[in-house]
């Protein structure tokens, strides 16, 4: 590496000084992380590759030994049981890796609402617990430590004891207008399309493909984003008006289904039973607590210097927590509340405990018929691994642009 010297003069008090100043050097690259394998590397991936063969041989020479077969043909036999609930039409008659579908789906759903409710709650207390009152504060708190030291299946059962015998019956059920509230189910009206109901979805499909393409050549072109805001109020229109326009164009029609007492139960509109209000209200409050203690940390790594500059400036402190505070902090929370959201999806197996029909709870039913156990929770582990990464690699692909965009 070669250094230029550079002189210069300083005239202080009649005298000339010559000063010889070196440029400052710039830093270094980090080290390459080396992509050789050592010796002990290759040691200690072939013993646990010689477990892992050991261990399978064994299984399958206990299972051959019993007289049992592997393999996975039992997913296309007849299931022969029913689910409580299910997202797709599923009858007893169905095979085995039908009603495998329902239960995931089911799990997916429940873990999708359980997310957004948690993280609402989460948000929302973790802003209390840093505010200016302190009753807010204290509040906060008790909730936070009530919640996080309560195990979440005892919480399940208390909900679900105080929802069954807390509720009326079905007969009796409480109407908050076109929605009936028993110890049975939520019942609520829902809109019914008719033939053709693809065509405005297939519409707002393609807005959505063209404003991401539009927006993905844009990056790549480095286009200045001056005309974003229009362009989001465009997509969002072109989002509601054109599936209207197309509805009205090729005539679809929309109903709307009520839920009406007929005998036991109500008919029509659509339902949420009560066990999947309950795990939804138990994951949300049980989460929730755990993501309010990471929104508290991240507020509380923001410099105080932050707040009181967006006070000087004259913003309220709603503005200064939506345009000051939130960014920074969702940069530092990001890590650890995909942490929590990957627990989250593993809890919800809990649901097995109150009779919801999830991914769990029909592979506990097809073990006991079929007596597969090493087949089915290799299905189960790969199936929550599936979704688990999944989830992982969005969050962390995020908080890459996040920290990318922020240049740290």
């Amino acid at each position: 590496m070669r250094f230029t010297i550079r002189k210069c003069t300083c005239i202080q008090d009649a005298s000339v000084t010559q000063v010889y100043m070196l440029p400052m050097i710039p830093p270094s690259a980090p080290p390459p992380i080396g992509t050789h394998l050592r010796t002990a590397d290759i040691a200690v991936a072939g013993l646990v590759l010689g477990i892992v063969v050991l261990a399978m041989w064994n299984i399958l020479a206990n299972m051959s030994a019993a007289g049992i077969s592997p393999g996975f043909d039992f997913l296309w036999q007849e299931a022969g049981f029913d689910v409580s609930e299910a997202l797709i039409p599923y009858q007893p008659s169905d095979s085995y890796a039908r009603v495998i579908l329902a239960g995931l789906l089911n799990t997916v759903f429940l873990a999708s609402i359980c997310l957004v409710v948690s993280t609402l709650v989460g948000v929302a207390f973790g802003l209390i617990s840093v505010g200016p009152s302190p009753v807010g504060r204290a509040v906060a708190m008790a909730y936070v430590e009530l919640f996080r030291n309560l195990p979440k299946l005892l919480v399940l059962l208390v909900l679900y004891v105080v929802a069954v015998n807390g509720l009326p019956h079905v007969r009796q059920a409480i109407s908050l207008g076109p929605i009936y509230l028993s110890n049975r189910s939520v019942a609520f009206p829902v809109i019914i399309f008719g033939e053709g109901a693809w065509i405005p979805f297939a519409a707002a499909l393609a807005v959505v493909a063209i404003a991401a393409c539009r927006k993905y050549l844009r990056r790549r072109s480095a286009e200045a984003h001056d005309n974003s805001r229009t362009e989001r109020v465009i997509i969002a229109a072109a989002l509601v008006l054109l599936p209207v326009l197309t509805m009205l164009i090729f005539g679809v029609r929309i109903d709307v289904s009520v839920p009406e007492l007929k005998g036991f139960d109500f008919s029509g509109g659509g339902r949420l039973s009560t066990q999947f209000l309950v795990i939804v209200m138990t994951l949300g409050l049980y989460h929730g607590a755990q993501i309010a203690e990471v929104v508290r940390g991240g507020l509380k790594a923001i410099p105080v210097g932050q707040t009181e500059a967006a006070a000087a400036l004259g913003l309220k402190r709603r503005q200064t927590v939506r345009f000051v505070i939130l960014p920074q902090v969702l940069r530092l929370i990001l890590p650890p509340m995909n942490n929590q959201y990957v627990n989250l999806i593993k809890n919800t197996s809990i649901a097995i405990a109150v009779g919801y029909s999830d991914l769990m709870s029909v592979s506990g039913t097809i073990i006991n018929q079929t007596f597969k156990p090493l087949e089915m929770m290799l299905i189960t582990m790969g199936l929550y691994l599936g979704l688990c990464a999944c989830l992982t690699t969005l969050t962390n692909r995020y908080h890459a642009r996040l920290t990318k965009r922020e240049g740290r």
